[in-house]
Order: structure tokens, then sequence, then C-alpha cells
């Protein structure tokens, strides 16, 4: 107790009324960010143009504050307009109202379909709003809502913005806004009402205009004019009794292999669904007064088919399933897939039929291949390819069925008698350079619309991974055998195209290869036989020396006979193994150095015909053009390959030397060829035809003072340890068909098959997207013509040029490559959504012209001529009246059979008017009152001015 009497226990406590609270804090922060935003004064500006709401950019800019430790967020939206230089230097009159209050009685652009709900409900084109943050409660109270509204009378007033700002209040969903807007003297208040049902007494526009008249309170009498606007809106969404023009896919006969290999070259297109959700219909009477109309709970004059303006809108439904989408999203997800063939369908068959052979290994690298003469037709080729290739896997465990696989086999491979012409024209042919796809009458375009086809519809990964094992054994059928791949141009790699293309052409290239020596062998056999025949003629049967002799006879034979063109010996006849090629050329030794009594006689060999009129220096005989070997073709990735070795090589002399050899190889076999067609020859004669700039001929006068032409090697040529007379030195006098190949088919086969045969899914689908895209391009294009949408048309083209950039990468980036085929899905949807209103509007070919530029303009312009139509659409959804918009009903408007309207979906009533408030004396200001009429939503936006100076 002697504590609690203590005098210095006692605790005052002290309030700091200097202090900013919380509240004040709130406003301060508000100030700031309108004058940080330059809003401050009243910035006059001219009224907006006729739809330019709808036409015009709406910007933003947003900004967070808060009050205590809650969290607000101040946007602020404005149209951007462009500001003429004279206006914008005069200054605007001292009592002019704010442009917010000029707006709310402009009618340029009452109902904008494209707009902020605020610029809808109130006309305005520059608000402020201050509303709550993303994570943050509503302000629900009745104290805090009279709180915010305080807050920005207060910053208004000590700002001087003359841009209205307004607070989000209640749920969001309820979108519940109230505000206020300052001028020199005048002031409006913007409340609302929201009411999920309409009051029976003001379900018309009698009720409303008694609403509108009680809250302005205006003592004049009579009351001034009030202006009304009136739009009704009608929404249809059954289609039920108009087909679709979209026809769905056959899928019984896709799955039942009744379809032609064509088929399979044909990718689908179109929505799965309606694209277009709903129509809206708007009715609208934009200038009335009271007088004129009638609408009450009686009676009502607003009849849909005599209002002055139409408009129709086109709700789009979200992300519609696209065949052609759904296509590409597929194989496209295949990329991402990691397992191999093998692991997908288990040990191939080519395992399993090697065990079977491998005791006869040895006895088939030793016995001759003999090429089946009497069936070449391919059509029985591929029959017994499918027999082996069938041999040892039971039907149950395969994923696609006989008859799909025999399809795909026939579409990949028919047969060679059947002559098709190349459809390919330059712009497709552009479009496959730009891509690095292929041509799409080739082999691997085909072959990736199989994949694509057989992934969609016939099992999936499992699927594509069977029939990429049916391809390589395919492959390896024809490599055997000696069958050139059909679909691919002749000629090496084309490597403009992408690399599983180039890879099938090298194969092509090794099996044209094969073909001709098989074909220069065959050649050297009948030979033989002609020879041994005369042989025994002439000295009867002589036994085994003359059989040993025979070839060697009918080689020498073939080696000077004239006639013989370089094709008919191919690349050798002799397999072009090092030990033949020693054996011959020992031979030919033997048989030169017996001629003549041992005297050496060089005889020309290989050539292909005299060069012009030259001569070799030396002598005066012709300078013939050798036969000589082909550069050996590559892909692109072998040739990076190379372009890695000859770079690690480095920099130094030893390496520089290295390099130099390695890449003239084909230098040093046109040397020997040049040799052996030129007996005699000299380096001069093989630079006169080989590089003609680096032989430089001068004219000289000579001691008789005759002009001469002498001529020498180039400066370049002569350097010491030149790379060419090295070559010349080394250089054979060998012709090319007894030279060593500088293109091994064998081995560049078996890597090519190797390279087939390891590819998984995954990797089969990144060679083949670029053909997918390829196609999928193509018949965007092809439907696109059929429809002219002028902005598809650049779509197309933005997505060409997307995807060009990305398919030229070697490595390319997936992630961008699926913003293309999204490019390509929405493509789609756009013809589709196309197609869909030209079905429900009855416009056919004839009709179409610019209006199918742009959708919503399209159904714009036609919902005038087509009134009875729309009519008609919209009857079904009068249950009432019993009455269906066929066929017959399509009468233009007042016709007398179209049938009722239904009742609207919604209603929208907007009333403004001028007049005194809120004393008889005070300026006459403008008054506005927006009502929405809906099933299930009742709402009132008002704004009311007064006049803060008389009243």
């Amino acid at each position: 107790m002697a504590a609690d009497s203590d005098p210095e226990s006692e605790v005052f406590e002290i309030t700091d009324f200097t202090t900013a609270s919380e509240w004040e804090r709130f406003v301060s922060r508000v100030e700031e960010v309108l004058n940080d935003w330059k809003l401050i004064g009243n910035n006059s500006s001219k009224p907006p143009e006729k739809g330019e709401y709808t036409s015009g950019t709406w910007e933003e800019k947003t900004q967070d504050i808060n009050f205590a430790d809650f969290k607000f967020s101040v946007t602020h939206h404005y149209l951007k307009q462009e500001s003429e230089e004279g206006e914008g230097k005069e200054e605007p009159e001292e009592d002019a109202f704010p442009t917010a209050m000029q707006d709310l009685l402009c009618m340029n652009n009452d109902f904008p379909p494209r707009a902020h709900c605020l610029v809808r409900w109130y006309g305005m084109r520059e608000f402020v709003v201050i509303s709550p943050g993303a994570n943050c409660e509503a302000v629900i109270s009745e104290s805090k809502c009279n709180l915010l509204l305080s807050s920005i009378s207060i910053s208004l007033a000590n700002t001087g913005c003359q841009v209205p700002m307004f607070v989000q209040i209640q749920q969001k969903w309820r979108r519940m806004y109230h505000g206020e807007c300052q001028g020199l003297g005048v002031r409006t208040d913007f409340e609302m009402v929201h009411l999920r049902k309409v009051p029976s007494q003001y379900n018309h526009l009698s009720g409303l205009l008694d609403i509108f008249k009680s809250k302005i309170g205006c003592p004049l009498t009579p009351l001034p004019p009030i202006n009304i606007a009136i739009r009704f809106t009608y929404v249809l969404q059954d289609w039920q009794q108009y087909s679709w023009p979209q026809q769905p896919p056959d899928f019984d006969a896709l799955l039942g292999g009744e379809v032609g290999g064509v088929e399979f070259g044909k990718l689908p297109f179109g929505a799965c669904e309606d694209p277009i959700s709903e129509l809206h219909l708007a009715t609208t009477w934009p200038h009335l007064t009271e007088g004129i109309v009638v609408d009450n709970d009686v009676y009502s004059d607003l009849d849909p088919l005599q209002a002055p303006h139409w408009s129709v809108r086109v709700r789009k439904a979200d992300s519609p399933t696209c065949l052609l989408g759904d296509f590409l999203t597929e194989f496209f997800k295949l990329c991402s897939k990691k397992e191999s063939t093998e692991e997908i369908l288990g040990r191939g068959p080519v395992e399993e039929e090697g065990k079977d052979d491998i005791s006869h290994a040895l006895s088939k690298l030793t016995e001759p291949t003999a090429v089946p003469i009497p069936k070449l037709s391919v059509s029985n080729m591929v029959h017994s390819a499918r027999k082996r290739i069938r041999r040892h896997r039971r039907v149950d465990e395969s994923p696609l069925s006989n008859d799909v696989l025999n399809s795909i086999l026939l579409y990949l491979f028919p047969d060679a008698a059947i002559d098709r012409s190349s459809s390919e024209n330059s712009e497709s042919k552009n479009l496959y350079n730009q891509l690095k796809s292929a041509p799409s009458d080739s082999l691997t375009y085909r072959l990736a619309l199989c994949v694509c086809l057989v992934n969609f519809y016939h099992g999936g990964v499992r699927a594509v991974a069977h029939l990429w094992q049916e391809f390589v054994l395919e492959m390896r059928y024809r490599w055997e055998n000696n069958y050139l791949v059909y679909g691919l141009a002749s000629g090496p790699p084309d490597l403009r195209c992408c690399l599983l293309h180039q890879k099938l052409q090298m194969l092509n290239c090794c099996i044209e290869r094969k073909r001709a020596r098989d074909d220069g062998r065959k050649t050297a056999e009948g030979g033989k036989e002609r020879e041994r025949g005369r042989e025994r003629k002439v000295s009867g049967s002589t036994g085994t020396e003359n059989g040993r002799l025979g070839p060697e006879s009918a080689e020498m034979g073939r080696e000077v006979s004239p006639g013989k063109s370089w094709d008919s010996w191919s690349d050798s006849e002799d397999e072009f193994f090092e030990c033949l090629s020693d054996t011959e050329e020992m031979k030919e030794a033997v048989s030169t150095d017996g001629e003549k009594g041992g005297a050496k006689v060089a005889k020309p060999e290989g050539r292909l015909h005299p060069h012009g009129k030259l001569t070799l220096l030396n002598s005066q005989e012709p300078l013939y053009i050798p036969v000589t070997q082909e550069p050996a073709p590559m892909t692109e990735d072998l040739l990076e390959e190379q372009s890695e070795v000859l770079a690690k090589l480095g920099t130094s002399a030893e390496g520089a030397h290295l390099r130099a050899r390695m890449q003239s190889a084909c230098l040093l076999s046109d040397m020997e060829s040049f040799k052996a067609a030129n007996p005699g020859c000299t380096l001069e004669d093989f630079v006169r035809w080989y590089s003609p700039r680096d032989y430089v001929e001068e004219e000289l006068v000579d001691e008789n003072g005759d002009s001469v032409v002498r001529g020498d090697l180039s400066a370049r040529m002569k350097i010491p340890g030149n790379m060419w007379m090295e070559a010349w030195a080394t250089a054979k006098t060998t012709p090319a068909r007894r030279q060593r190949r500088l293109f091994d088919d064998t081995k560049e086969a078996e890597k090519v098959l190797h390279y087939l045969a390891v590819q998984k899914p995954a990797d089969l689908t990144r060679h083949l997207l670029p053909c997918i895209l390829h196609a999928a391009i193509l018949k965007e294009k092809e439907e696109e013509s059929v429809e002219d949408i002028l902005s598809v048309r650049k779509a197309i083209q933005q997505a060409t040029s997307h995807a060009s950039k990305l398919l030229r990468h070697p490595n390319p980036d997936y992630k961008k490559l699926e913003d293309v085929i999204t490019q390509l899905i929405a493509v789609e949807t756009v013809i589709a959504r196309s197609r869909s209103l030209k079905a429900k509007f009855g416009i056919g070919k004839a009709e179409q012209g610019d209006d199918a530029e742009d959708l919503e303009r399209c159904s714009r312009a036609k919902a005038a001529r087509h009134s009875g139509r729309v009519a008609a659409l919209l009857a079904p959804l009068d249950e009432d009246t019993g009455r269906g918009g066929g066929a017959d009903d399509k009468k233009p408007m007042g016709g007398a059979s179209v049938p009722d309207f239904p009742p609207p979906a919604g209603r929208e009533i907007l009333l403004r008017t001028c007049v005194p408030r809120p004393a008889p004396y005070s300026k006459a200001l403008p008054q506005r009152l927006f009502c929405v009429l809906m099933r299930e939503d009742f709402r009132l936006a008002g704004a009311f001015s007064s006049d803060t100076s008389f009243f």
C-alpha cells in the first residue's frame, strides 16, 4: 500500500498529437502517387471519337501502398490519345468541367464491347482505382468503406486532382465501386447498387426512370428531357438443328485397313467441337427520349426487329480441340521419351535370326552373292521382306496389325512400275529448304506422316517403335539385294534437308555403287566365257592353263576395246580390295614386260575424251580428259566430324602437312588417272586441265623474230614443298578402275544402317519434326487458300519464319519449337472459327470477301443482311412459343413469318440528363444512371453531380 501511494510510482500517459496516424500516412501516400503520375489539375482534351473506346489502346499503371499492415493496389486506367499540338497549348477555361464530367454525357461510345466495366458504366476515358491487394480480404464493413471514401476525398481536395477515384468494396466478383470526382466548385459522386434478383417494379424502363428522377431530385418543372439509350442482348448457344461443317474422321476405316496408301499422306484438319461457343446479338436504340418510347409492366414498344442498330458479338470457345493440333502435340511429346526400340519391343527379330545363322557366317562370306533376276518387282520384294520380318514375331505381340502395316509399307514403298509425277512446286521446294525438312514427295516426308498417324491412332510409342523397326529391316533388305530406295532424289546427300533424309540418300548412293559394281562383274564374267570359247576353238581343250589365263586375257581385251564407257565399268570390276588391285598390277606388269621382247610400252587407259585442241607439251599427242573417281558423298555429320579431325591437327608445320595430305586424296587419284590416260605427261599438262589459272602463258619473240607463246606454272605452284608437286611425284600410272576406292560403299552403307538401327523413337521424332511442321504448314496454306483470310496468311508466314530460324540451328530449342506448334494450332482454330461463322450465317463462297479478314467484323457486317436468319437462329431459345427457326424462316427484317424473339439474356438502359443540383440556382451538371438487368443480376451504377459553390 505504501508503494501504491508513492507519487514517484504514478505513470503519466502522454499523447503526441503531432505524430501522423496510420490513416494520415495512407492519405499522404495516395497524394504522393497522384503527384508522381502527374494527375494534378484539369487536363482538358477533345471529346473521344466514335468507337475510340473499342479501337483505341488502353493502358494502366499500378503501384502498391499500405494502410498500416493492409496492402492496397492503386491503378491508373487511361485511354492513350494523340494530343494535337495546337490544342495541347491552349489553357483550359477556369470554370470548365472536369473531363470525366464531360464524358458522362458523351454519346460516341455507349456500350463499348471491350473495356473496363467502369468505362462501360460511366463512359470515362481516365480514372484511378484503389483495390485490396491480391491476397488481402475484401473491404466489407461500412466503417472501413467510409474511411476509404474519406481518404480519397481528402487526397483529391489536397492535390487538386480532377481524375475520378474509385474504391473497390465488397467481394471482388461483385465488382462494386464507389468513388468521387472533384472540380472547381463541382463534385460528382459515383454510387452503385447490386442485387441478385431484379425487383419487379424496376423490371422496365418506367420504373428505372422513377428511380433516376427521385435520385437527382430536380426542383425544376418541367424536368429537362432525359436522354435514353437501350441495348437488348440475345445469346445463342444451341446449335442442334444446324450441322457442324467439320466432318469427323472415319476411325473405322483407319483401324480396319480399308484405306489405301494415299490416305496416309493426308493430315487431318479442323476442330472436333464447335469453336464458337456463343453468338451475342445486340439490338440497340441509341437515342431515345422519355416521351417517344413506352416500356412498362403491361406494354413495351421495344421490338428488337425494329431496333435501328444491330451488332453481333462472337464468344469463342476456350482452346477448342483441333485435329491437326492434336496430331502435332502428340507427335511432339515423343521427343521426351527415353526408351530405345529394344526396350519397348523386346529383342528384335534380327537378333533371333542371327542365332540360327551364326554357324554359316564364314560360308556366307566366301559364297558369291547372286542378284535375284526373275522377280524384280517391288511388290514381290515387299511381300518377301514382310514374310522374313515377321517370321519370329507372333501376331498378338505386334502393336501394328498386319492390315495397317501392309497399308503403310505399300504407301512408303509403292511399286516402281507406278510412275508418280512429282507435285513439288517452287513454293513447296523453297519451304523445305527453309525448314530443313525434305521434299513433299520424298520417302522421308511420307515416313514422317506415317509415324505421326501411327502414333496418334495405333498405339503411341510402341507402334512407332514397331514401324521404325520394320523400316530399318526394309532398308537392310534393300541394301543386301541391290534395290534402290524409292522416293529419294539421285545424287549425293542434299545438305539442305534433314539429317535422316541425308542418311537415306547416302544409303541409296551406296546401293547405286554396289549395283554398278555387280553389273561390271557380270560383264567381266561374260567376257571370260567368250574368251574361253575362242581359246577352245583355236587350240582345243588345253586344260587348266588356259583357264587361268582366261580372266587375264578377258581383262586385257576389255582395257583396249574401244567404245566402252566408264559407266560400264562403274567404280571397279574387282571389288576394290587391295589384294586384287596388287594382283592386277603384277599381272599387268608381267603382260607388258612380255611384249616386244621385254620393251616397256606405256598404253593409255581410262580416257574419256580429248580436251579440246590441247596437246601434251612434250609431244604432239592430244591431251585427254581421264575417267576419274567421283568424290565421296558425305552427310553433314560426317563433314562436321571431318572438320573436327582436321582442326585437331593444329597449326604446326607437321600438322599442316598432314592436313594437306588428308585433303589431297581426291587430287592424288585424279593425278593417277591423268597419268594413265596421257602417257608421258608432265605436271604442267595436268595443271592446264585441272587448274588452268595456275598455268600462265606469255607471248614472247624468239631469235628469228617470230612471236611464240610460252607457258609456265604460277608462283604458288613453284613454292618449295608444294603439295601438288609432292602428289605428282608420288602418283602412280593407275587408271581409276584399278585405284583404291575413295568411297567405300560397303563400309558407308553399314554405318548408315547401324545409325538407323540405334535411333530411339525420340531420336526419330526429332529427325522427322521438321517434316511434320512442313506438312502442317502446307496443310494450313491449303485450307487458308479456300477461306482467303489475310490475318491467317500473315500468321502462317510468321510461324514459318520462326520455325526456319529454329530448325536451321544444329541443336534447336525444343521449348521454342513448342511455341511454333502453338502458333500453328492458333491458325487452325481461326480457320475453324471462320468456317463455323460462315456456316451459321449461311455465307457461301460467293459472299467471301474482305469481311472474312476479321471474324467479329464479318459477323457484324452480315448481321444486318441476315436479320431474319439471326431471328431464326435465336428462335429455339423461346421455349414458350414452341416455334423453331427452320430453313423456311430466312426472310429479311419485317417479314411476316419471322418467329418471335425469346426474352433477352440481358438488358442495359442508360439514362442521361443535365440539371441544376442541389438547388434551382445551382449549375446545370451532368447526371447519369446505367442499369443492367439480367436473370440473376441487377445493377445500378449512378453518377450524380452537385454544385459545391451554390447550394
